[in-house]
Parts: structure tokens; sequence; C-alpha cells
């Protein structure tokens, strides 16, 4: 299985402050994720600060 997250950094929070937004975003998802199984096919939608989609999360098989 593979981990995958993905953001866009070339607006809004994320543009003004990359380190603190991509700081915020791991703290955020890396708390959160107690609250998945971790298996294929599980993710979310990531969002900023001002709660703008900017990525998304998820797990994958090997052969992605």
């Amino acid at each position: 299985m593979k981990f995958l997250l993905e953001v866009t950094m070339d607006d809004a929070a994320l543009a003004k402050d990359p380190a603190g937004e991509l700081g915020r975003i791991l703290r955020y998802w890396g708390g959160n994720l107690r609250h998945y199984a971790l298996r294929p096919g599980d993710g979310a939608a990531i969002h900023d600060s001002e709660y703008r989609e900017v990525g998304r999360w998820h797990v994958a098989d090997q052969t992605e």
C-alpha cells in the first residue's frame, strides 16, 4: 500500500505562508488519521486554513 498526499501550493493561504500552511495540514491530518482504517480506497479532501480545498490524501494499492 501507499499513502499519498497531494497539495497544490500556488494560490491562497499556501502561497502566502507555504511552510506554515503545510505544517498545519500535516499536523491536522496526522492527528485525524486515527479515524480511518487506512485501507486502499480511503481518502479525503485537504483544506487550507481558509477552508479552501487544496488537495487530497488517499491510500492506494501498491500498483498505483
